[in-house]
């Protein structure tokens, strides 16, 4: 069975990636159903697989649709989730015209309300929408959406607004539901959809922390110093809850060996460039031997690297290690005095 994947190119795709090419191989409407139930993360994941593959050839198509239908042979149903958080993904992965049949698809079937509908804008869409209200509206809306759609929308507002909106953020604690319903129903008015979200729990530091986390490490370097200015506790009390890449040296080896799992190594080879020294040991110890040396050999051969290109890198393995403590996989450790 191995020798037979390996000879038909299966055994050179992940899971992930033989996911993305069973969803490329169904029509619109089929695919736009499977991906209407799936989760936000899983989503971007698998459009991300969509966006990277360069080629893929007939064997490995029918290789891919043949194991997944020897896989859910004799099964009756599959569980599935149900948010939702795609717009960005399929653009980039398929292109403005394609993405848009699959998207207005997948709308007209959801169930989002007002506020989720802002979970399928551009960052620089959802700050036009918000630019003019209340600071206190602002912040909830940054509270309520995923964290590095926040940072996104953050970066659109100038330095002063910026630092308004994170100590809001990091100030709320919760939203009557009555104020939080009305919001929902002034961007229903603009958004179709059903009204009904009941969250009042949202913001705080811990939200302001992750929010920062995500946008630029220069920027995330001002807002800290200018809350700081401020409030010098709660600057800290934000500097301590964020992760940083750095902080990869606090992780279990269990949980870098999962990670790593995830990671490909050209990614691995950027992120490393600029990393501390105690990092770059701590990920070669939870390699095999093998592995280590050819990961060194790969530094060492890879020429200067600019400042952006290993802060995206980082940014990406973050955003997987953050993906794989959500879903429990691994334990982060908090605190990070610099961010890289």
């Amino acid at each position: 069975m191995a020798d037979e994947q390996a000879d038909n190119g299966l055994a050179s795709l992940n899971k992930v990636e033989r996911a993305a090419i069973l969803l490329m191989t169904l029509g619109e409407q089929d695919a736009a159903e499977i991906l209407r139930h799936m989760g936000p993360k899983e989503v971007q994941r698998v459009g991300t697989a969509m966006a990277e593959l360069a080629s893929v050839n007939q064997t490995q198509v029918e290789a891919v649709v043949a194991q997944f239908l020897e896989e859910v042979g004799g099964q009756t149903g599959m569980g599935l989730g149900s948010d939702q958080y795609i717009r960005n993904m399929l653009t980039q992965a398929l292109g403005n015209d394609k993405a848009g049949a699959l998207i207005d698809r997948i709308l007209l079937g959801g169930n989002t309300t007002g506020l989720d509908s802002l979970k399928w804008m551009e960052a620089r869409q959802v700050a036009d929408l918000i630019r003019h209200e209340h600071p206190q509206i602002q912040a909830i809306v940054v509270s309520y959406l995923d964290s590095d759609q926040s940072a996104e929308i953050l970066s659109n507002f100038d330095e002063k607004v910026r630092l308004d909106i994170v100590m809001r953020v990091a100030a709320l604690e919760a939203v009557q539901p009555a104020a939080l319903q009305e919001l929902n129903d002034i961007l229903e008015r603009q958004f179709s959809g059903k009204a009904g979200a009941q969250t009042t729990s949202m913001g705080g530091v811990k939200v302001a922390a992750s929010i920062v986390n995500y946008v630029d490490s220069t920027m995330a370097n001002e807002l800290l110093e200018q809350i700081k200015e401020i409030d010098d506790d709660l600057g800290t009390q934000i500097q301590d809850l964020m992760f940083v890449f750095d902080n990869l040296v606090d992780v279990d080896d269990r949980g870098i060996q999962s990670l790593l799992r995830e990671v490909s190594t050209d990614l691995l080879v950027v992120a490393l460039k600029g990393a501390d020294p105690q990092v770059q040991e701590k990920i070669f110890k939870n390699m095999s031997k093998r592995a280590a040396e050819l990961l060194r050999d790969d530094l060492d051969a890879k020429g200067p690297v600019k400042v952006s290109e290993v802060e995206t890198a980082q940014k990406e393995i973050l955003t997987i290690a953050r993906r794989l403590a959500d879903a429990g996989e691994i334990v982060l450790g908090g605190g990070g005095e610099a961010m890289l």
